[in-house]
Formats: C-alpha cells, sequence, structure tokens
C-alpha cells in the first residue's frame, strides 16, 4: 500500500463510517479495485484509521462527550458496546475471514438497500426525541441490533439506526446514538487491533503497532489516513444529519442495492475477485 491508495482508503472510510452504506464492504471494494494485496499491514489499517473516524463524532459532539455531570451518558454507551465486545472477542478469527469476501459485502448490501427502502415507513411512530430518553435497556437492545454489522456489508451504522427506530427513537437521534455508540466500539477495535491482537506478519506474530511502526512508511501510511478520515469524517457526519432531516433513508436503500448489483457483476465477471 502506498501513500496516495492509503489517502483513498482513509477518504473512503471518512465517507462511509456514518453513512448507511458501510465503511468496511467500501473499503474492501476499494482494496480490490485498486489492486491492494491483502497482508496484514493492510487489514490492520483499515480496522486503525477508524480512530481517525470516532476522533470527528467527540470534536463535533463535544458537549456532550465532556460534560461529566451527565454519567448517564457514558453508562448507556458502555452498555450498548458490551454484545459487539462480546462476541467480537469470541468470534474475531471468523470475522477476520469474513472480511475478505467481497461476495458477501455483495449480498449484504443488496439485502441492507432493500430494508432501507422501507424504514421509514416501518418505524414512523417515535416516542424517544433525546438522549436523556434513551433507557439502559433500549440502549443494550440498540448495541445487540450493532453487531450485526460484523458481517461485512451490513453497516454498523445501518444496523444501530435501524436499532434506534425500532426502538422508537426519532431519526435524528437514532443516528446520533449511532455515532455515539461507535466511539466506544470502534475505540476498543482500534485499541484491541493495536496493542492485543497479533497478526502474522512475514509468518512472525507481531502486534499492531510492531507492523506500524517497524518502517516508515507504516507509521507515515498509518499518520496520514486517520488525519484524512477525521476530515472527511465531519464532513460526512454534518452532511448526513442534515440531509436525514428532510430527505430520510430511501436514498441510501437504492445506493446500496445498485452498488450491490454492480459488485455482483465485477464479481462475475472476474473484475474483482471472490
Amino acid at each position: 500500500m502506498d501513500f496516495l491508495q492509503a489517502v483513498i482508503i482513509a477518504i473512503v472510510e471518512g465517507i462511509t463510517e456514518f453513512l448507511p452504506i458501510s465503511s468496511t464492504g467500501h473499503m474492501i471494494i476499494t482494496s480490490s479495485l485498486l489492486g491492494i494485496e491483502k497482508e496484514e499491514f493492510t487489514k490492520l489499517f483499515e480496522v486503525a484509521i477508524q480512530f481517525g473516524a470516532i476522533l470527528a463524532v467527540v470534536v463535533l459532539y463535544w458537549h456532550k462527550f465532556f460534560d461529566f455531570r451527565r454519567w448517564q451518558f457514558y453508562l448507556k454507551l458502555i452498555i450498548g458496546v458490551i454484545p459487539a465486545l462480546a462476541l467480537g472477542f469470541l468470534f474475531s478469527d471468523k470475522i477476520d475471514k469474513l472480511l475478505e469476501s467481497p461476495m458477501t459485502v455483495a449480498i449484504s448490501m443488496l439485502a441492507g438497500g432493500i430494508i432501507l427502502l422501507f424504514i421509514d415507513k416501518a418505524f414512523n411512530k417515535s416516542t424517544v426525541q433525546a438522549d436523556d430518553q434513551i433507557s439502559y435497556g433500549k440502549a443494550f437492545i440498540v448495541g445487540v441490533w450493532q453487531t450485526i454489522a460484523m458481517i461485512p456489508g451490513v453497516s454498523r451504522s445501518a444496523a444501530s439506526i435501524i436499532g434506534g427506530m425500532q426502538q422508537k427513537f426519532t431519526r435524528n437521534l437514532a443516528a446520533e446514538f449511532s455515532f455515539f455508540l461507535a466511539v466506544p466500539t470502534m475505540f476498543a477495535a482500534t485499541v484491541y487491533s493495536l496493542f492485543v491482537k497479533k497478526w502474522e506478519q512475514s509468518g512472525i506474530p507481531r502486534k499492531g503497532y510492531e507492523i506500524i511502526l517497524e518502517s516508515r512508511d507504516n507509521t507515515i501510511a498509518f499518520v496520514l489516513g486517520n488525519i484524512t478520515a477525521f476530515i472527511v469524517a465531519i464532513l460526512a457526519i454534518r452532511f448526513f444529519i442534515n440531509y436525514l432531516k428532510v430527505y430520510g433513508f430511501k436514498v441510501f436503500g437504492w445506493y446500496r442495492i445498485i452498488a450491490g448489483i454492480i459488485l455482483l457483476i465485477l464479481l462475475f465477471a472476474g473484475v474483482i475477485k471472490s
């Protein structure tokens, strides 16, 4: 992976992480189209640049994340992230194998797109309008919904937003709580990938941070990727909230369906290897 490829992947991450269209799926597709080899650093990079994206949420919603009087807010996020932490720990290896499957992404994109076409009508009777109205039970249920996104192409954002709306959150609150829940979820995934998980680099088990620091190019790509993801994610979040208030989710549903069909065509044509 060269620096230009790292920036392109980071732009894709920043744009897609908080939209209900699957950041992981888009990074898998982009890597395939760019001809990037699925070496350990590439896999690590695609997880670690999420750190830049979650910093965007913290900066945009700093008044909530740094209001320490609202301890219930932090507790709800902790409760909401428990299902993802548990399943991620138990099925880490199987998830890694799924991350290499463009076919899984294509099917998930199609299925998720069809659901998004009808979500606005299916969950149109919202009663929870502010995060202080979210109960601990509802936070946990949204966290359970979020675990569906461990299947590449499902979209963590889409799964948690649908979960929020199923729990009678307004569209905007469901989206914002999805952003908030991303912070501990993705922070935990980043920490795990950097300091806990052992990657088979050249047949030698190594920690993620060791792979990043082993060469100047890896370090620069990591820093450049996170800065790029941070800047792009800020713009994407602002766009998404403003768009959602007026138009809802249907356009994202059609986008996913079209993208899924195109990906299937590319797979069957041999342009992208399954």
